[in-house]
């Protein structure tokens, strides 16, 4: 496989930009009352769907090392069918997969109206912008090839 250029490295003050926008971003879902484990199991669900493995790695360990268990990290794919998410949690997570989703429907009225019931208004900005900006590093990594080493 050839070489591919490394977005960061080639220009970092918009790399730098994207750290920024998730620096404000994590902020944001801290003020909304999401819990930092379940952001980083949010990050992780759209690195999963996108299959960036470089992500997938980064959020997996950040959840282990916020206090997520390794049965909720386990289970994630198949969140819908287990017992380990609250019906808020749910909603977020149906919420972040139509917008990495988004090509797939948009984002469906049934979706956004779950949501709204269930999550506040600086909730849902929180969750829709936590699936914007790691869909952005997901694209990075994955174009640029970060590669992940055993």
């Amino acid at each position: 496989m050839s070489a591919r250029v490394n977005l960061g490295k080639a220009a970092p003050e918009l790399y730098q930009a994207v750290v920024a926008l998730d620096n404000l971003v994590s902020q944001a879902a801290s003020n909304a009352g999401i819990a930092d484990g379940f952001s980083h199991l949010l990050r992780l669900r759209a690195s999963q769907i996108n299959q960036c493995a470089y992500c997938m790695r980064l959020h997996n360990r950040d959840a282990l090392a916020s206090g997520e268990s390794s049965d909720r990290i386990s289970v994630l794919p198949a969140w819908r069918e287990t017992g380990y998410f609250t019906e808020k949690e749910r909603a977020a997570l149906e919420l972040l997969e139509a917008v990495t989703l988004i090509s797939e429907g948009q984002v469906p009225d049934a979706v956004y109206a779950q949501a709204a019931t269930l999550l506040s208004k600086e909730e849902i900005a929180a969750v829709e912008w936590l699936s914007i900006v790691i869909n952005a590093w997901n694209r990075i990594a994955i174009s640029s090839r970060y590669l992940v080493g055993a």
